[in-house]
């Protein structure tokens, strides 16, 4: 596809993602009381971690192959037969533990289970797609399950249970993955599908993970530990007020994930990593921008968004934004550095990412649920800042001789 087209599909399919995952939550909200809410909420903050997980060791590593040949077309074969077989696996050990414990959450959790491979398989297309430079084709799979999704929470009535909504929520996704699926095979006919590469030591995606795990997961998993050492009440509070901002959470989340092919076009490195500050810019403004809409918001306009659980996610509101703006800077500062030496943001995510975990402890001990909201924002910024000085630091350096530099290489096995 031309590079404008390219990105025009790109942006449509990350906004679409970002949508249905805004109204998921925004209609479990509005289904359920703060109790069951707060219990969904954890369960899809579980499954939040298991994408990123997902992500990061089949997606991440794949976006970063360049070209349309038989290599990068099995190569995504593979990465999507990987993660619905990884996922199955581990859905069905997440279920079966689940069986035999009781409560709602289990429940819950055991339905997540049966539903993973579909959800992170329908994910694992989306790389796929961008990685053969056909985002249009991921745009379809997220508008079909935008439309099924919406269809299977729309008939639900208040009260719903959280294992009836994750249920519902995952099995939506099932038109999109088959859809998709024929797609990809038809895009990769004839391609070599292996698997055991995967699993070999060395594998880009171990230090991804790991740089996820240490990252992005830390802090959520912090989440659920306070939640369920002090107030259960602090994961519905903080998801509700994250929910308002889901588009801009996929963005971020994307601009790494889908970035390189995009940005890849670039030639200069100069220009790479200006046009990712401007990047950069932009997401930080319309975080700014949006937290603003969201805290002029009529107090009936927000009930209607996110029922019982706006009481306590209104007043989090200005702590959640800044913390977005300051993610934003974060985010394009990993993927400037991604792009220019993928070996050097993991020492970056184990400090700053143990910071903000101290932050948001600290934050709850003297401030409660408000206190943790703003320390996850001190953490944050903490990052954002220690990413740009590293960026700052490598454009610094001496050129590396013309035939290593190149745009998504990847780096010896450490």
């Amino acid at each position: 596809m031309r590079a404008r087209w390219a990105v025009l599909c790109s942006v449509a399919d990350q906004g679409v993602a970002a949508l249905t995952n805004i109204l998921v939550l925004v209609a479990a909200a509005r289904l359920s009381t703060v109790a069951d809410f707060a219990r969904f909420s954890a369960v899809y903050l579980v499954f939040t971690v298991l994408l990123g997980v997902s992500g990061a060791y089949t997606g991440q590593p794949l976006v970063l192959k360049r070209g349309a040949g038989e290599e990068t077309r099995g190569a995504c074969r593979s990465a999507v037969a990987f993660t619905v077989l990884a996922a199955s696996a581990l859905g069905a050990l997440l279920a079966a533990v689940c069986l035999l414990v009781p409560g709602d959450t289990a429940r819950a959790l055991l339905m997540l289970g049966l539903v993973l491979p579909v959800v992170l398989g329908q994910d694992a297309v989306r790389y796929a797609f961008s990685t053969l430079q056909q985002p249009h084709l991921a745009l379809l799979s997220d508008l079909v399950r935008l439309v099924c999704v919406l269809g299977a929470l729309g008939t639900q009535v208040y009260g719903a249970s959280p294992a009836r909504l994750i249920g519902l929520w995952g099995l939506s996704a099932l038109p999109a993955l088959l859809l998709s699926a024929a797609l990809l095979h038809r895009a990769t006919a004839g391609a070599p599908l292996l698997l055991r590469p995967m699993l070999r030591r060395g594998h880009l995606g171990q230090r991804f993970t790991v740089e996820f795990g240490v990252g992005n997961a830390t802090s959520q998993l912090s989440v659920l530990g306070l939640g369920a050492v002090g107030n259960p009440l602090l994961v519905g509070a903080l998801r509700g007020a994250t929910t308002l901002f889901g588009p801009l959470n996929v963005l971020f989340t994307s601009a790494t994930s889908f970035g390189p092919p995009l940005l890849g076009r670039i030639t200069d490195e100069r220009r790479r990593v200006r046009a990712t500050a401007a990047l950069a810019a932009v997401l930080a403004t319309t975080a700014g921008l949006w937290a603003t809409v969201l805290a002029l918001l009529p107090d009936r306009v927000g009930r209607q968004l996110l029922g019982d659980t706006w009481s306590v996610a209104a007043g989090l509101l200005p702590a959640t934004g800044s913390q977005y703006a300051a993610m934003a800077v974060g985010t394009c500062g990993l993927l400037a550095l991604r792009m220019l030496d993928p070996r050097t943001t993991l020492a970056i995510q184990v400090v700053f990412s143990l910071t903000t975990v101290a932050f948001l402890a600290g934050g709850y001990v003297v401030g409660g649920v408000l206190g943790a909201a703003w320390g996850l924002f001190l953490g944050s910024l903490c990052k954002a800042a220690a990413t740009w000085i590293r960026v700052a630091r490598l454009r610094r350096r001496p050129p590396a001789p013309a035939e290593t530099v190149t745009v998504g290489a990847l780096p010896a096995a450490p």
